[in-house]
């Protein structure tokens, strides 16, 4: 295989752990936090609501928006590193 390859392999296998990652994270935070650690998260609150309440209904929404500008971020940093940046 030539060096090219090699290097899209290397970049692809980056982007693939980067998203499972990042999707890991975001199925703990909603559907953890959310669903089965509900009961111990609502012995805490946030703002004078259950903590796994706010989980469920505005905490995973959060969690989202700020993983999708982690991914950004983590995909430009990807993408000078394998120099297949868009600049």
């Amino acid at each position: 295989m030539s060096a090219k390859n090699e290097k899209m392999k290397a970049y692809w296998r980056k982007n693939l752990q980067t998203l499972f990652l990042l999707l890991a994270v975001w199925f703990v935070v909603s559907f953890g936090c959310g669903i089965l650690f509900v009961d111990e998260l609502n012995q805490f609150r946030l703002g004078g609501y259950k903590l796994g309440f706010w989980f469920a209904q505005q905490g995973s929404i959060f969690a989202f928006v700020i993983l999708i500008f982690v991914y950004v971020v983590r995909m430009n940093r990807l993408d000078r590193e394998f120099d297949v940046d868009e600049e």
